[in-house]
């Protein structure tokens, strides 16, 4: 037996969160009956989610992506540079946490929505490390407000606080590398421009352990063992996760 919301989490519904969510809304049902929290089902059982059977648990696929410029994060299919479409991976897969249109470099790519979910939630203080370049020269100045945090605002996008303290390390004249545990909408960008800066080239390079390093741009790669055991170690921790090799 298992609870049916990991069970939908592990045929790649939803997270289990998600899943508590469909249940309590009704959309789920056990044997033809309406499901309820916290009840346990076993492969015997008939599942359904909005009336559409659901089939068991799947093969958990991570993927490293290097994400070029110009590829949208979306998975509306009337947009032609969907990221998606883009990679037309064989399976159902989807990103876990962004990059805006005219970055580039690592995502996370996955059918685990627990795994999506514990990386993008803000609380769990993930470090991303980037690769800026400005169109003018850093000063000392610069480098230590963007350290200690700036106040950055967007009306539209109800944006209005102090960014948490970073990590910066100057890299050459116009480029610094730079370690965030944010994922404010373009916070970099808006950072840099708050100090008078524009952002001409933005790289992510490491999303936890997980590095970019030589893998070329709009290729995947499947992780390696040693990282999926390290990254779900850590979902482990704070999500009670299953390693997906396991």
């Amino acid at each position: 037996m298992i609870r049916l919301n990991k069970y939908l989490s592990e045929a790649g519904i939803t997270s289990r969160r998600g899943a508590d969510k469909l249940i309590e809304s009704g959309s789920v049902k056990v044997d033809g009956k309406r499901a309820t929290l916290g009840m346990s089902v076993d492969e015997t059982m008939v599942i359904t989610v909005a009336g559409k059977q659901v089939g068991g648990p799947v093969k958990k696929i991570v993927l490293a992506f290097n994400k070029p410029r110009g590829i949208i994060c979306t998975e509306n299919p009337r947009e032609r540079k969907n990221i998606i479409k883009f990679i037309n991976y064989p399976k159902r897969i989807t990103y876990a946490g962004r990059l805006d249109k005219d970055s580039e470099g690592l995502m996370i790519m996955t059918n685990d929505g627990d795994l999506i979910h514990y990386i993008m939630k803000s609380g769990n203080l993930h470090e991303k490390e980037y690769r800026v370049t400005l169109d003018q020269e850093i000063t000392p100045e610069f480098i230590q407000a963007m350290e200690n945090g700036v106040h950055i605002q967007d009306e539209e996008k109800n944006l209005d606080q102090i960014t948490r303290k970073a990590k910066v390390t100057q890299v050459g004249k116009y480029t610094f590398d730079i370690v965030i545990t944010q994922g404010l909408n373009r916070q970099i960008r808006r950072m840099c421009k708050a100090l008078g800066y524009e952002v001409k080239k933005l790289k992510r390079t490491r999303i936890m352990n997980i590095l970019l390093a030589d893998l070329p741009v709009g290729k995947i790669r499947e992780l390696k063992p040693e990282e999926l055991e390290e990254l779900y170690g850590r979902e482990q921790k704070n999500e009670g996760a299953s390693l997906p090799f396991k």
